[in-house]
C-alpha cells in the first residue's frame, strides 16, 4: 500500500479565491484532516488551487473571478466552486472542469462534496473522486469527522441541484462564443493573414502551426514551435499587433492587468485559437525578462493583490 500523503496546499488554494472571498473554515479544515493520510484514501486528487486560466476551459482567464478551482484530479480534471448568476458567494455549488470537456455540478455546497467523498457517490467520469482500491479506505473516518463538526447553516440538499443553474449548459456556451469571438477577432483574423506563409500542411482540425510570444514592458520575443521554438521572418512585424491586443484586453477586463506570454495555434483555415499567461515569467533568449520591467506593467495596470504572482509581488 502507498505512504504517499496527498499533496496540499493551502497558500494556492486561498489564492484561487475571487477577491473578496476566503476560502470557507470546513475547506481549511478538511485539508488538515487530510494532512499526512495515505493519497488515494478518500480519492484521488490533490488540494491545490488553481486559476480558470490554466484550467480545462477554452480561454478560461476572463472567468477567473467566476470559480475558486481547489482540488486538482489526476488526469487534468478541476474540481471547485462555482459563482454563477445569483449563486450564493459564500456557500457556492462544488462542479467539476473535465480534461476531456466534462463539466458537471457535482454538488450542490462543499459540505456536499464531501458528503459524497464519504458515500463514494461519483459515476465513471468522476472516478478519481473514489477511493483507490490499493490503499486502505477512510471515507468512514471523513464521515466521523464530518458528524462530529459544528453545525452551522443548513446545507444545500442534493434535491436543491435541480434548483441551480445549468452549469453544462454554461460552459458550453461558453466554449461557443469565445470560439467564435477568436475566430471573428479583427487582430487575428490580421495575424492569421500576416502569417500565412507557415500554415500547417495538414487539413484536418487538429492540424496547426503553434507559436509562443512573450511580452513584458519593452521586452518581447516570438517563437514559432517547429522542432523547438524558432525565430521566423515576420516575428517584428506583428509585434505591434500584439501589443494592440495586449492593451484591448486590458481595457475589456482591467483588473485581470497585462498577459505576459500568450500561446497559439495556426490552423489550417488561418484561424487562431490563443491563450494567455498572467502568471508565468517568461523568458527571452533563455534568460528571465526583467523584473523592472514586469513591474512597470503590474504598475500601469494593477491587478487585487492575490493575483499578483509571487515572482512579482
Amino acid at each position: 500500500m502507498s505512504n504517499t500523503p496527498y499533496p496540499i496546499d493551502l497558500d494556492s488554494i486561498r489564492g484561487a479565491f475571487p477577491p473578496g472571498i476566503d476560502a470557507p473554515p470546513l475547506l481549511v479544515d478538511f485539508a488538515a484532516w487530510l494532512e499526512g493520510r495515505p493519497w488515494g484514501s478518500v480519492g484521488r486528487f490533490s488540494l491545490q488551487g488553481q486559476f480558470s486560466d490554466s484550467a480545462p476551459i477554452v480561454d478560461g482567464s476572463p472567468l477567473r473571478d467566476r470559480f475558486s478551482l481547489f482540488m486538482r484530479l489526476p488526469d487534468g480534471s478541476a474540481v471547485g466552486g462555482w459563482y454563477g448568476a445569483g449563486l450564493d458567494r459564500d456557500n457556492p455549488p462544488i462542479v467539476g472542469l473535465g480534461s476531456e470537456g466534462d463539466y458537471e455540478l457535482l454538488a450542490p455546497s462543499l459540505d456536499g462534496l464531501l458528503a459524497k467523498l464519504t458515500s463514494q457517490q461519483f459515476d465513471k467520469a468522476w472516478s478519481d473522486l473514489l477511493p483507490d482500491e490499493e490503499v486502505e479506505c477512510q471515507t468512514v473516518e471523513l464521515a466521523q469527522w464530518l458528524a462530529r463538526r459544528p453545525i452551522g447553516e443548513p446545507a444545500p440538499s442534493e434535491s436543491d441541484a435541480s434548483d441551480l443553474p445549468d452549469f453544462r449548459g454554461f460552459m458550453e456556451q461558453w466554449v461557443r462564443e469565445r470560439e467564435e469571438y477568436w475566430a471573428n477577432h479583427r487582430l487575428m483574423a490580421e495575424l492569421g493573414w500576416r502569417l500565412a506563409a507557415h500554415l500547417p500542411d495538414g487539413k484536418k482540425p487538429w492540424d496547426q502551426t503553434r507559436f509562443e510570444i512573450a511580452i513584458v514592458g519593452a521586452q518581447y520575443q516570438a517563437r514559432v514551435l517547429r522542432r523547438g521554438p524558432q525565430p521566423f521572418e515576420e516575428a517584428a512585424s506583428i509585434e505591434s499587433l500584439l501589443r494592440d491586443l495586449r492593451e484591448e484586453m486590458r481595457r475589456a477586463q482591467p483588473e485581470l492587468g497585462l498577459w505576459y506570454a500568450m500561446n497559439f495555434g495556426l490552423h489550417a483555415d488561418g484561424r487562431i485559437m490563443p491563450s494567455f499567461e498572467y502568471d508565468l515569467h517568461p523568458t527571452i533568449d533563455g534568460e528571465p525578462t526583467l523584473l523592472s520591467e514586469a513591474k512597470a506593467d503590474l504598475a500601469r495596470a494593477p491587478r487585487p493583490e492575490r493575483w499578483v504572482p509571487k515572482w512579482l509581488a
